[in-house]
């Protein structure tokens, strides 16, 4: 095989590009060192050859070999950028430096060669990213510290910038933390959390070059979820709340009324039954009932899991009536420390011999017409027509927990707790007339045999 073909086969190997050039030979040459910006255009100036061309002279062959020979070629003298729009000269890409070699031919024969080393100067064409481990979701224990470093982000900028780290002020949750150090990415917890109240949080991170004019920036929304740490105390229910922006309970009075011939039975309360739950709604620990004082002897015992309580014997016929006062508490099974107290009232109502009567089943009253919106009914005595029950098993008659209702109810007239008839005198016409019956009713009844009267008016 002629040297010559051999020598074609290497350089198409080596993807040579070669240009043919009037020159004194191979001579006068030199290592190119030179530099171009990134993104620069095809055609972009390299570097002169620094070969000599005297008149007379020869013709020689220059060709670029090299790893990086593709993106030079020859025009002339000239060394010249050889990108295109679908190859950009990234220096991200290729790193800092272009890497070829020129060598010189005389009649195919290797004369001289030379190094090329082209640095590409990095333009700020990109903006900084989130290192994606860093913006994953994160957990805080609610009894994180405030002012301790809770998280860490990390944005990187390939320019190699530096870069600065805000939380977006829009953020809802931006209240809850803060960044110290700019530059350092380290977030800072700035408000107490409390799992009870929120259980996750979200925030706008912001990562923005700090020394280039172009600024460029990236926001990602971070998400931290709130761990839930056995830091509250039970509460009895219902929870009425000491302030709506306080979420401590204030517990509430139990209240149940018996008679002397209640025994061996569960009690019922008002407002509901005694029930409590943990403080924790994530942990929700079991709890534990015990009354403190007050259960007379073993009068009244609790059931320890369900809080339910009982009746264990009757009110003594010689007793006086009383009320009884007892002090419960619900506690952790695992911490008795974390404990609530609550009182309870047992009322000793008398025994419900009598029911209520009426002093009368007629009345007759009449309202006088008037452009006031409402007014009380009259008798034809002219005084207030009121309606009266009398209970024998009040000393004096009166039972205050008698109330009064209209049946079937009426949109024109309603009856007061104290019996006043009371009527809409816009919605009446003149000579209207109008047959009313009210019944009369034990509030907090105990007795099932009670019963009620009823009169027309």
């Amino acid at each position: 095989m002629s040297r010559s073909f051999c020598l074609l086969l290497w350089q198409a190997a080596l993807r040579v590009s070669c240009h043919v050039v009037t020159a004194s030979l191979c001579m006068g040459g030199s290592n190119i060192f030179a530099s171009v910006r990134e993104n620069s255009p095809l055609g972009q100036f390299i570097s002169d050859i620094s070969i000599r061309s005297d008149p007379g002279a020869n013709t020689v062959r220059l060709c670029l070999t090299g790893p990086n020979a593709n993106w030079f070629y020859l025009e002339g003298r000239t060394i010249r950028l050889s990108s295109s729009a679908s190859r950009v000269l990234d220096r991200e890409v290729l790193g800092p430096f272009l890497i070829a070699e020129l060598t010189c031919y005389e009649d195919n024969i290797k004369q001289s060669h030379y190094r090329i080393l082209v640095e590409i100067q990095n333009e700020n064409d990109n903006k900084p990213k989130f290192l994606e481990e860093t913006i994953q979701p994160f957990s805080i224990s609610e009894v994180a510290a405030v002012n301790s470093v809770v998280f860490t982000v990390k944005a990187v900028d390939s320019d190699g910038d530096m870069i600065s780290y805000t939380i977006d002020q829009s953020s809802e949750d931006a209240c809850f933390f803060r960044i110290d150090l700019p530059n350092s990415g380290k977030v800072v917890l700035n408000k107490r959390l409390d799992y009870e109240s929120r259980t996750h949080l979200q925030i706008i991170m912001w990562a923005q070059e700090s020394n280039t004019e172009e600024k460029f920036n990236i926001s990602t929304v971070l998400t931290v979820n709130i761990e839930d740490v056995d830091d509250q105390y039970p509460h009895f229910l219902p929870c009425t709340p000491v302030s709506p922006d306080v979420p401590v309970c204030m517990n509430p009075t139990y209240s149940a009324n018996i008679t002397r011939k209640y025994q061996d039975s569960v009690l019922e309360f008002s407002p509901g039954p005694i029930r409590a739950k943990d403080g924790d709604r994530g942990i929700n620990a079991p709890l534990l009932y015990t009354i403190l004082s007050g259960d007379d002897h073993g009068r009244f015992v609790m059931d320890n899991r369900t809080g339910e309580i009982r009746l264990t014997r009757a009110v003594d016929d010689r007793q006086p009536a009383a009320n009884f006062t007892l002090t419960v508490m619900v506690c952790q099974v695992e911490d008795r420390l974390k404990y609530s107290l609550a009182t309870v009232l047992v009322r000793v109502l008398s025994v419900n011999s009598f029911p209520p009567l009426f002093n009368t089943t007629t009345l007759k009253g009449f309202i006088i017409q008037s452009s006031s919106p409402a007014s009380i009914v009259s008798t034809y005595g002219n005084q207030v027509l009121q309606v009266q029950v009398f209970d024998w098993d009040f000393p004096d008659g009166v039972n205050p927990n008698i109330w009064f209702f209209l049946h079937p109810p009426s949109r024109l007239f309603q009856v007061t707790q104290e019996g006043v008839l009371i009527a809409r005198t816009d919605k009446l016409q003149a000579f209207d007339r109008h047959i009313l019956q009210v019944e009369a009713e034990l509030e907090n009844q105990l007795e099932p045999n009670v019963k009620t009267k009823s009169f027309s008016v």
